[in-house]
This record gives C-alpha cells, structure tokens and sequence, in this order.
C-alpha cells in the first residue's frame, strides 16, 4: 500500500504572509493539526500546532492578556514554520513513509506531486490508523 492509498486529499494551505491569527482560527474551523505553506504554488514548509503554541502568546483569551499578547498573532507564517520540509510522492510505500517520518521526528508528511505542489497529507494518526488495520487484518 503507498501513500496515495491513505493520504487525506484534502490539504489546506496558507501563504507565507498569513498570520498567526488566520492559521488559529484554520485550525480551530477544521479540527486538523499541520498546515503546508505555500508560495506559488509550491510547498515550502509545514505548520503544526504545536509550532502555534510555541509562538503565540499563552496568556491570550485570558484576563491577564495584554496587547503584546494580541500582537503574537500577527507574525507571519514564513516566521515559524519549519523550512526543511520532509515530503513523500504518492507512491511512497507506507512502512517507508513510517521509518520516515520516525527518522526525521515529525508528525506529518506533504504528499507532492512532481512540481513540488501538495496534493495530500499523511499524518501519524493515519498511519497509526494503517497500521491498525494491518495488525486487525493478520489476527
């Protein structure tokens, strides 16, 4: 089975000038965790989370929020997103997809096409998910 096979198709992207803000708020309106950055078309680095976390400030939504705290979700995109992006073509076997993805210690791969446009994501929940599967069917 590749990755083609367990790949979500739906991939949402932002642009390297997108907030913060506009990327909580894609998150919290889809319930997914990565993002893939994009710029002319084209994946340049992946947003998690937990790169969201990280950057923005923890006291927003809270009383002790000031406008310094606000003003952590205007950064940009290309500001935190991690650059040496890891990425698999469809036809990645999954159990090299997973040697991967623990090798590189990440927690999704963009699936690209040959223009290096994304046309999937695999994350470890589906492989997690896979592998179930698989133990499920040998039992």
């Amino acid at each position: 089975m590749n990755l083609g096979d367990i790949m979500t198709p739906h991939v949402v992207t932002v642009s390297p000038d997108d907030t913060l803000g506009t990327i909580r708020n894609i998150f919290n309106r889809y319930k997914f965790h990565h993002v893939i950055v994009v710029e002319h078309g084209k994946a340049v680095g992946v947003i998690s989370d937990r790169d969201l976390l990280k950057h923005a400030s923890p006291f927003l939504g809270k009383l002790e929020e000031r406008a310094r705290d606000a003003a952590s979700l205007s950064k940009k995109a290309h500001q935190i997103m991690s650059r040496g992006l890891v990425w698999a073509p469809e036809s990645m076997p999954v159990p090299e997809a997973i040697l991967m993805m623990i090798g590189s210690n990440i927690s999704c791969i963009p699936v690209l096409n040959g223009y290096s446009r994304p046309i999937g994501i695999v994350t470890s929940h589906d492989l997690l998910r896979w592998c179930t599967r698989c133990a499920n069917a040998a039992a």
